[in-house]
């Protein structure tokens, strides 16, 4: 037999091992990287910082025959396997929710929603919490012997989010080493397309630093948000824009001085494509085998890629035109015109003297009339003359109005001081 100090010491090291195990889910800590509340914009920059914050839990809210777990949806997950995940082993619990009209929202939940659920120690569900598609809150509640279900009105939650990085292989790269969400990163790139060919002019060291807000609904992310201002450092040069919202329904960003950050124009038709050809005097065509001028540049990019309206303008010409295979034309301003060649389809219904947007979808890339593979020719001509796409100077977009002024000044000045705040302390950093 142990003497009687062993089997002590044994118990005691027992009931220690499962104090801790049953208290390590109350231990996590969430990670903020320059998190500022909604309310708080355009005042305090002190709080763009990086920081850990332990989650605080109150003892009063645990109790010792309960337990707390949060699982997220899984591809091909059913209502049974993810209850045995959360260690619910409830057989009425798995019924209601397996078939009650009340919990359908939660099969059909997408995959990586999250869901929560308290359970007793011996894996009765007490309580599962969710977030519907409309990101209201979904309640289920063990009432005695029948499960309830509410629904709670979405409670959102706009937070400010601070990323900076630095070009080391592509832009994409960057921006996912610091975790910012691709739309923010597309909204990047589109805010300073006007300036930055991203096509040819990144280099490694340029840097970027984005404020940009997110959605939360009962503290969970909904979706990500506009930037409300962004800096991007392109070969020494600095190009900033903040988001001016001038009235209930309209908004765009601006540099800090009032003028429009987009131009009439976007540079290029096609997102983030890779050129094949470009501009040129003297080209050697690879289909009629002789030299010429390429008065366009080439896109390359698969069949079937959408190709949008640089800016607002009138269909003036869609339909074949010898070389160009499927083509249109697009009349801006009255003096600028745009051409898209060797189109796979048009967007649907589109047709002459329609007026289309800026960013509006006309066409798909394809390789019809005289082409060797997949891609847009896109052409820009002023006056009626070919120019260089990539290089010919865009017009500017309408400033901030002269009325607007007054209210558009505090809010650049702000965000220009987070901007320089931000990079001066990742330069004492890096130092």
């Amino acid at each position: 037999m142990l003497p009687q100090k062993s089997i002590s010491q044994e118990r005691k090291m027992k009931l220690r091992w499962f104090v801790t195990l049953s208290t390590m889910p109350l231990l996590g800590v969430v990670t903020a990287f320059g998190l500022v509340p909604q309310s708080q914009i355009g005042l305090d920059v002190t709080q763009l910082s990086s920081q850990e914050i332990p989650l605080t839990v109150s003892i009063n809210t645990v109790t010792e025959s309960s337990y707390w777990r949060n699982e997220r949806v899984l591809r091909g997950d059913t209502v049974a396997e993810l209850l045995r995940r959360m260690n619910v082993e409830d057989t009425a619990a798995s019924e209601f929710l397996r078939t009650n009209a009340a919990a359908e929202s939660l099969r059909k939940l997408s995959v990586g929603k999250e869901v929560q659920a308290e359970t007793s120690a011996n894996g009765g569900l007490i309580s599962l919490r969710y977030l519907n598609d409309a990101g209201a809150q979904v309640v289920i509640e063990k009432q005695g012997a029948i499960f309830t279900s509410k629904i709670l009105a979405a409670q959102l939650e706009k937070r400010l989010f601070v990323r900076t990085g630095e070009i080391k292989t592509s832009l994409y790269a960057a921006t996912d080493a610091v975790g910012m969400p691709d739309a923010a990163a597309n909204q990047l790139t589109e805010l300073f397309s006007g300036d930055i060919d991203f096509h040819h002019e990144l280099r490694r060291g340029d840097k970027f630093t984005v404020v940009y807000e997110m959605t939360y609904s009962n503290g969970a992310l909904v979706r990500s948000g506009r930037i409300q201002a962004a800096e991007f450092i392109n070969r020494g040069t600095a190009y900033r824009a903040v988001y001016f919202q001038s009235d209930a329904e309209h908004g765009d960003y601006y540099t800090p001085e009032g003028k429009s950050v987009r131009k009439a124009f976007l540079r290029s038709p096609i997102e983030y494509s890779r050129v094949s050809s470009g501009f040129t005097m003297a080209r050697f065509h690879p289909i009629l085998n002789k030299w010429g001028a390429h008065k366009g540049t080439d896109f390359a990019a698969p069949t079937g890629t959408k190709v949008r309206a640089p800016a607002d303008g009138v269909v003036t010409m869609v339909g074949k035109q010898n070389g160009y295979g499927n083509v249109i034309n697009l009349s801006h301003q009255g003096r600028y015109i745009t051409v898209y060649g060797h189109l796979s389809r048009f967007a649907t219904g589109l047709h002459k003297g329609q007026h289309v947007a800026q960013g509006e979808t006309i066409g798909y890339v394809g390789t019809t009339g005289l082409s060797t593979g997949p891609h847009l020719h896109y052409e820009f001509k002023v006056g009626g003359e070919q120019r260089d796409p990539l290089r010919v100077a865009l017009p500017d977009a309408q400033p901030v109005k002269a009325s607007q002024i007054a209210a558009f000044r505090p809010i650049a000045d702000n965000f220009l001081a987070r901007l320089e705040l931000l990079r001066n302390t990742n330069l004492a950093k890096v130092e």
